[in-house]
């Protein structure tokens, strides 16, 4: 019995579509280059030259999140695509560890009904332009852009777009600075 549960992880590691943790019989690739870049390159919709998932880092719905050339997702970030909507992280991009990326969001519309039970909001992607750099535990909710060259800093929520060449901070995010 226990030989065959573990037959079955083993298949469901391989086939499943996230990366973390979790995911037991995967997750050692990641401590490897070759075997991280070639588990990478099945798994996501794009992973670009020199780009890097670190372990410990987690994505879910792979084949939703593309990730452009140098750009590193260090421990502790999370990204969540769905089936719907796209995590898109352009070229050079710099992603502190820790920061969470999510498409969705839960429902809030009744006193009546338990939040778990209320469903989501639709969907909306996430857009992060070449050269940006998302401070450390900062957190990109749906619908967002951040523009080029722009700057999160650590601990920031961001709930809106960020212009290119912005410097935003904060919970909500708000530019305190244009380049």
């Amino acid at each position: 019995m226990f030989f065959i549960e573990v037959i079955e992880r083993i298949k469901f590691c391989n086939d499943v579509d996230r990366i973390g943790p979790d995911i037991l019989f995967t997750h050692w690739m990641l401590h490897f280059k070759s075997s991280m870049n070639r588990l990478c390159k099945k798994k996501f919709l794009h992973f670009g030259e020199n780009a890097d998932f670190r372990p410990g880092a987690y994505a879910e719905k792979c084949s939703h999140i593309s990730l452009g050339k140098n750009v590193v997702i260090r421990p502790n970030t999370m990204l969540f695509a769905d089936e719907y909507e796209k995590i898109i992280i352009e070229d050079n991009v710099m992603v502190g560890a820790g920061v969470h990326f999510y498409v969705d969001n839960h429902k809030f519309e009744s006193r009546d009904i338990p939040l778990i039970e209320q469903g989501y909001y639709p969907s909306e992607g996430i857009l992060v332009k070449n050269g940006a750099w998302i401070g450390a535990n900062s957190i990109i909710l749906p619908g967002v852009i951040i523009g080029k060259n722009s700057v999160i800093g650590a601990g920031s929520i961001v709930t809106k777009s960020i212009p290119d060449y912005s410097v935003a901070v904060g919970n909500p995010a708000k530019v305190i600075k244009k380049f």
